[in-house]
């Protein structure tokens, strides 16, 4: 005889994705790579289905509050973390608290791998921005998986450079800038570049806070909010809650070259 709690299983927002019955904070849970249409072309979800189906036999997925540790900086490295849902943030502090966040990983990337690589411990601390789905995969397991499998022992060393290439463009944002107004404008434009055109403007959804957005330029929550302020006073942005638009991309351009 049927229980109400069975047509649970019928309302997760991709029907044709395999699902647990529970779904934690939200999240269709998806447990078999081969059969998850959330797949994207690049990183780690555009193996070959039999290297993927080798990955579905040796990961451990699991669900994540928002603001959960998923490991940290100087923490040994026990194995990676494919990011699956959601989305993740990779920070670094110094000894007086000062936080600066290197990147924000999305869906399909790979998190601790050049740590397993090298055998040192995780040079950054990882907190999920929002609820999220991550697999974990052993560091012995993960080893063998790349000796075994040349498409993604590629892609994992894809990975690295990207990893590598994104360093060197934050060093040279904040290294190099001469204002925050500057560094503000070029994280801006390169959110526009995901962004939705409407009515002559481009509409970005602002999912961090001002603090993290500091974080992300080296600069001070307080004084993000400030050139936020004065962006909007000039007319070349509008805040609408969690809704950016940009009304001038013009001169958000020469803000981010002078």
């Amino acid at each position: 005889m049927a229980t109400p709690t069975m047509a649970v299983a019928a309302q997760p927002t991709f029907p044709q994705v395999q699902v647990r019955t529970q779904m934690p904070y939200g999240l269709p849970i998806v447990d078999n790579c081969s059969t998850c249409e959330l797949r994207k072309p690049g990183f780690f979800c555009g193996l070959s289905q039999q290297t993927v189906k080798a990955l579905d036999e040796i990961k451990h997925t699991s669900s994540y509050p928002e603001g959960a540790l998923v490991f940290m900086e100087g923490q040994a490295a026990r194995g990676v973390y494919l990011v699956c849902q959601g989305r993740v943030k990779m920070m670094t502090t110094n000894s007086d608290g000062k936080t600066l966040i290197l990147k924000i990983a999305e869906p399909g990337e790979i998190l601790g791998v050049h740590s397993i690589i090298t055998g040192k411990p995780h040079e950054l601390t990882v907190e999920t921005l929002q609820p999220s789905q991550l697999a974990f995969i052993p560091r012995e397991a993960f080893l063998n998986f790349l000796k075994d499998n040349a498409d993604a022992c590629l892609h994992a060393a894809q990975h690295i450079s990207r990893d590598c290439q994104s360093a060197y463009d934050v060093i040279r944002s904040i290294g190099l800038s001469h204002s925050v107004s500057e560094k503000l404008a070029r994280l801006l434009l390169q959110w526009t570049l995901s962004g939705k055109v409407s009515n002559g403007a481009i509409r970005v959804n602002l999912t961090l806070t001002h603090e993290e957005i500091a974080q992300l330029i080296g600069s001070s929550r307080e004084t993000v909010t400030r050139t936020l302020s004065d962006f909007k006073k000039q007319g070349v942005i509008e805040l609408h809650g969690s809704a950016l638009l940009v009304r001038n991309k013009a001169a958000l351009e020469k803000m981010a070259t002078c």
